[in-house]
């Protein structure tokens, strides 16, 4: 101790002071030799002292201070004999340089009393460098390692910039001045800088990239060194945190210092071609994120490895596909140079088989539309590929592409933006797209279109005066498929509140009896069906109907929904207050989105009384041609018309909303516009306001002044002015008091009590002097006579008789077509457009259609309707020359058969009047379905679906009529021939669902006899005698007409056993021997029975050749059948017994198939006349493989009434519907 010198005014160090003491001194000390300088040879006498501080007494003291001191102190030594430290021993330095690693611990808390002192100590460390001389240790690594990791611990947020840049001053020289750098110590660095590091320490990870920025160059050695033994070589050492998170390091580093990875991404090529999925996957996830980065300059440095990484689009994995899919995003959101490339790989994965691949596509684009609208706007190719995807197989993905077009219309169309017309104009095509949506089968893509209308097409939350600028704008354009889809909807949805307010009036019952109970139950299994998943949807209405009966306030909210002429305000406030009864709005609560689902189908917050208003005023400004079409974006031509089409369709669906003053004055007074289509339009909407609620029961004054506009229609306006003016006022003028429910909205009301207003009898009597032939405007009149006629026959029963009679049918329908003729006449051909048509002939097209009204309106003249359908089957039969003066052009000719032959089927819907036809007229009229025409077979197939397609089962055509479309088979048009099949597949399904709802909802009626007249598959029956009068057949063993009748027949039995459950092998084959045991009525010879009892024989062949006697569906069936006595007549032979086969058995390879066999056995076949062996020609090719059918289980075994449609309609007694 004497050998130790010691600085002026410190006092000696020796371990018998007390700690206080020991501190004393130590500062003193301290500040001692913090004031000196260095010098290289001033202070060789303390060379002892700083030796005497290291000793283990001072540096493994108990008191924190004391250490901290000595630490100071040893360091300041190190500072004052730099570059030459009094310290050689390398254990020395060791112990030295971990005992300052393990002060730096006290810069932990800047709140502590000795930071100062620690700080010292640090700035001290890092403005000498210390620590280099570490590198003289052996394990210096090791030293390195422990400061590191002592420094990534202890750095947090209450350090200031002082601290953290001396923390780099430590640290920097480590790496930058050292010869090499050990990975382990490249393993502590850099784990800093990926998760969980990352968020569990994000001061360290924020000194580690400084670190790497200040020491990038002295790094990149070793990190290339890393990646490449990684990467390249595919020996990663495993002892290694990074090594596990090698991708992610590596995209960390190219965010901190991209420089230290020049030499390290090409070698990511190999990756991105490994036959590992899984290292495909990863390289591809980094290069996504490390591409598509806002500002990053990979794609222009590393061009070949952004083609390798495009290569991924097709890659063979889902997931590596997935990845590069939903980096596109970003390549379009911060990379517009990339946008071609890019939008190119989303086209070929748009038609990806994975669905998840396909999805991503979508979401892709429509996530870059919500971040940068105009970037897709003007991306017409990426709109076209979402626009794709609206047709995909998968729900899921149709439902995300509609609601990205919609949002994008949204955007565009429905709120301010400052994009240019042409911009507008080029996404207006989406509002089209998105109402054909309403076409598929899927009930969710039905909800999913209802639900984009009043959310992003027609916003409900706009105002009033917006929101039907924006519903104009909607249908302004619309192409015809769009309109009729945007009608549907609305007339669904109408459906659907009525069904749901009949539910819920029953709710007010005051006592819930079984009979109650039952009707609720059936209303619920209805609405269920207008629901997605009817078996969950049933459970939560039947919830529901349980909380209505509780819940007095939720029964109010529903009611105010459902009211009629409930305010759009109103109902959006009630539905968000009867949505919040109903629990919390999570995915997880199906009963609320159950619910929810059905209250925004039948909620009404598209129109009110208010918009109705603001609507009629916008269609006037456009009928006038302002500045408002242009503002709405429509021509100016089209402009009126499509606004009054769409106010005749609301005026339709929401009619309450029309009863007010202003608005019906207001429509009154757009009669007085010139323009020929306001008139009918304006009149139509009146209609349908009269059907909800006549005038003269609401507002008699506003009928008053109609009535004479509409008496100047009916005898001097157009055709279509006439119509809509006597509908309108017989409508309008039918007290709802007098004839309340006996009056249907567009049947006559010939049979009840009837207001006739006075202003027809004042028409009638112009009509009665004023119709006489060539007379002016006589088309108007023939027409007003028609609906008069139709609407009023009782009324005016003699006038009208006498001017049918004389004017109609005497100076017109019959009166010679004279030579010279002054119209210009069609040019040669069959065919052209109605309107192009001579003047005369126009008038007896109308004088037709006349002739079928007045018979409809009569309903029970049977002797007037014999008369007339000996008429109208005689137009048929001449080809529409009835005088045979052949003065007629084509065209004329082809019209006037149409004519009468959709007069024929209009009568035959009507019971009573319409089952006055004979069979020759019912085989005549089928001769339409192979009319030379096609327009002709076009029109008339229409009109057939039309009429057999109406409401079931009183108010259609009789099944008779689905006979007809068995002639379908013979058509040579492909596109017209697929129509009518589409025509019958309908016809057939409608029927079937209807048996099945009955049979559900009143299981009486399903055993009821005339089921029989419904039941699609008894067309067979009357298809047969069509076929046997069809001139192209007259030989049954003749092989090119035995091949079509073939086709004709597979035409109607294709889809009667589509449907494997639908179809009952027993039941066809009872019908067929039946027939077969039957003569046709209208035959002449035995020919005629042969040929129908050949087409027996290929009909059962053609069942064979799907199902058989041996298969499952093959039920027998026991219940007796009968046939339509017009067609079918009893042997004269007693006991007639017809076993024969009347198709050459040569022609069929009958045996090749066990299905074929039972063809044979089941007519016990003994054939008495056999035709010589020919060599078997091929028959046209058999169907696939069956489906399982089977529908006859509701009718009752022991009915045997027979299906004589003409005689007994369906439903007349006994359907209860």
């Amino acid at each position: 101790m004497a050998d130790i010198v010691y600085p002026t005014g410190c006092r000696p160090l020796v371990e018998d002071l007390g700690t206080d003491e020991l501190i004393r001194r130590l500062k003193t000390l301290a500040n001692v030799l913090q004031t000196m300088d260095q010098d290289d040879n001033l202070y060789q006498q303390y060379i002892p002292l700083a030796l005497h501080l290291l000793d283990d007494f001072f540096m493994q003291h108990t008191s924190r201070d004391v250490q901290l001191l000595i630490a100071c102190c040893v360091a300041d030594v190190l500072r004052v004999y730099a570059p030459e430290a009094p310290y050689k021993e390398q254990d020395q330095i060791k112990t030295i340089f971990k005992f300052f690693i393990k002060q730096l611990h006290g810069l932990k808390d800047p709140r502590d009393p000795s930071f100062k002192r620690y700080f010292y100590l640090l700035e001290n460390l890092a403005f000498v460098k210390s620590f280099n001389m570490c590198f003289e240790l052996e394990d210096c690594q090791e030293i390195f390692q422990e400061l590191f990791s002592t420094i990534f611990k202890i750095v947090n947020d209450q350090h200031s910039a002082k601290v953290t840049n001396f923390f780099l001053d430590v640290l920097s020289p480590l790496i930058t001045e050292a010869d090499n750098l050990s990975v382990e110590l490249l393993d502590l660095i850099l784990i800093n800088i990926v998760e969980p590091y990352k968020s569990n320490n994000k001061y360290a990870c924020h000194l580690t990239q400084q670190l790497l920025t200040k020491t990038g160059d002295a790094l990149e050695s070793t990190i290339k060194m890393f990646f490449n033994r990684a990467l390249v070589m595919d020996k990663p050492n495993t002892k290694l945190s990074i090594t596990n998170k090698i991708y992610d390091i590596i995209y960390e580093l190219n965010r901190t210092n991209g420089d230290l990875l020049t030499s390290v991404l090409p070698q990511l090529e190999n990756k991105l071609l490994s036959t590992d999925d899984a290292e495909r996957l990863k390289a591809t996830t980094l290069l996504a994120r490390m591409f598509s980065e806002k500002d990053s300059q990979l794609s222009k440095k590393y061009q070949s490895l952004l083609k390798i990484f495009f290569g991924r689009f097709c890659d063979i994995t889902e997931p590596v596909r997935i990845k590069c899919v939903q980096s596109s995003m970003h390549f379009l959101l911060n990379h517009p140079h990339l946008q071609a490339d890019i939008t190119e790989k989303l086209r070929l994965r748009n038609h990806d088989l994975d669905e998840v691949v396909r999805h991503e596509v979508v979401m892709a684009i429509v996530e870059t539309a919500k971040r940068d609208f105009k970037l897709v706007l003007e991306a017409p190719d990426l709109l076209e590929i979402v626009r794709e995807r609206t047709l995909d197989k998968k729900y899921k993905i149709r439902r995300d592409a509609m609601n990205g077009l919609a949002y994008i219309y949204k955007r565009a169309i429905c709120e301010p933006n400052d994009l240019s017309a042409e911009l507008k104009k080029s996404v207006d095509w989406i509002k089209n797209k998105i109402l054909h949506g309403y076409y598929k089968v899927g009930l969710e893509d039905r909800l999913l279109v209802e639900r984009l209308l009043i959310t992003c097409l027609v916003p409900y939350k706009l105002p009033p005066e917006e929101r039907m600028k924006k519903l104009y704008h909607l249908l302004a354009d619309l192409d015809a498929n769009a309109t009729k889809a945007f009608v549907e909807l609305q007339k669904n949805q109408m459906k659907t509140r009525n069904t749901v307010s009949d539910w819920i009036k029953l709710h007010h019952s005051k006592e819930f009896t079984p009979r109650v109970l039952s009707q609720l139950s059936a209303k619920q299994a209805t609405i269920a069906k207008l629901l997605p998943d009817p078996l969950k949807a049933a459970e939560y209405l039947t919830q529901f109907s349980t909380n209505l009966r509780k819940d007095a306030q939720l029964l109010r909210c529903i009611n105010i929904v459902l009211k009629r002429d409930v305010s759009c305000r109103e109902c959006a406030d009630t539905m968000g207050a009867l949505l919040k009864k109903l629990g919390a709005h999570v995915q997880s609560n199906l009963y609320y989105n159950t619910v929810k689902m059905l209250i925004e189908r039948v909620a009404s917050v598209m129109v009110d009384k208010e918009s109705i208003g603001v609507l009629i005023g916008l269609i006037e400004q456009c009928i006038q041609g302002g500045s408002m079409c242009e503002e709405i974006g429509i021509s100016r031509q089209e402009a009126g018309e499509r606004g009054l089409k769409l106010l005749s369709m609301l005026s339709y669906v929401f009619s309450a909303h029309f009863f007010t003053d202003t608005s019906l004055r207001h429509l009154i007074a757009l009669l007085s516009y010139e323009q020929e289509y306001v008139a009918p339009l304006v009149l139509k909407s009146l209609t349908h306001l009269g059907r909800y609620q006549p005038l003269i029961d609401d507002v008699p004054a506003i009928l008053n002044e109609l009535a004479p506009v509409c008496r100047d229609f009916a005898l001097i306006g157009t055709p279509k002015q006439a119509k809509h003016a006597v509908r309108c006022i017989f409508v309008n003028s039918q007290s709802s008091t007098a004839t309340d429910g006996t009056t249907s909205g567009s049947g006559s009301a010939s049979t009840t009590t009837q207001t006739v207003h006075p202003i027809f009898h004042e028409i009638i009597e112009a009509l009665r002097i004023k119709l006489t032939p060539n007379c002016e405007h006589q088309r108007t009149k023939i027409v007003t006579l028609g609906h008069i006629a139709y609407n009023m026959p009782q009324a005016f029963l003699t006038p009208i008789k006498n001017m049918i009679a004389r004017r109609i049918v005497k100076e017109l329908l019959i009166q010679e077509v004279p030579q010279q003729r002054d119209y210009d006449l069609p040019e040669d051909g069959d065919w052209c457009a109605q309107e192009d048509l001579p003047p005369d002939t126009l008038c007896k097209l109308d004088a037709l259609k006349t002739m079928a009204r007045w018979l409809l309106g009569l309903r029970t003249d049977e002797h007037a309707a014999q008369k007339t359908f000996r008429m109208l089957a005689a137009f048929v039969n001449q080809r529409g020359d009835l005088l045979g003066q052949n003065r007629l052009c084509g065209a004329e000719k082809s019209w006037l058969r149409l004519g009468a032959a959709c007069a024929m089927l209009k009568v035959c819907e009507q019971k009573g009047v319409g089952d006055q036809y004979s069979a020759e007229q019912f085989l005549q009229l089928s001769q339409m379905m192979v009319d030379p025409v096609p327009e002709v077979r076009e029109i008339f197939s229409r009109k057939l679906h039309k009429g057999l397609s109406r409401s079931l089962p009183r108010n259609c055509l009789p099944l008779d009529f689905m006979g007809l479309y068995v002639l379908a088979g013979l058509e040579t048009e492909r596109k017209l021939q697929d129509l009518v099949r589409h025509y019958t597949e309908t016809d057939v399904n409608k029927r079937r669902e209807y048996l099945k709802t009955v049979a559900m909802t009143s299981p009486d009626s399903s055993t009821d006899s005339q089921s029989q007249h419904i039941q699609p598959d008894y067309m067979l029956a009357f298809a047969i005698p069509v076929l046997v009068n069809d001139p192209r057949y007259t030989n049954h063993e003749d092989y090119v007409q035995l091949r079509k009748m073939e086709k004709c027949l597979r035409f109607i039995l294709e889809p009667l056993m589509a449907k494997r459950e639908s179809f009952v092998y027993g039941f066809y084959k009872q019908l067929l021997q039946l027939i077969k045991h039957r003569e046709f009525s209208q035959g002449s010879d035995k020919s005629d029975n042969y040929r129908m009892w050949a087409l027996c024989d290929l009909s059962m062949h053609i069942i064979d050749s799907k199902f058989s006697s041996f298969d499952g569906n093959a039920s027998t069936f026991s219940m007796p059948l009968a046939l339509p006595e017009m067609y079918y007549k009893q042997p004269a032979v007693a006991n007639f017994q017809n076993n024969d086969i009347y198709i050459p058995l040569d022609v069929y390879t009958l045996g090749a198939k066990s299905s074929s066999k039972a063809t044979a056995t089941s007519m016990t076949t003994t054939r008495t006349v056999a035709p010589p062996k020919r060599p078997a020609e091929p028959s046209i090719t058999d169907d696939e493989d069956p489906q399982e059918n089977n529908l006859f289980d509701n009718i009752r075994a022991a009915d045997t009434t027979e299906p004589m449609a003409k005689r007994t309609r369906a439903g007349a007694t006994s359907a209860k519907s």
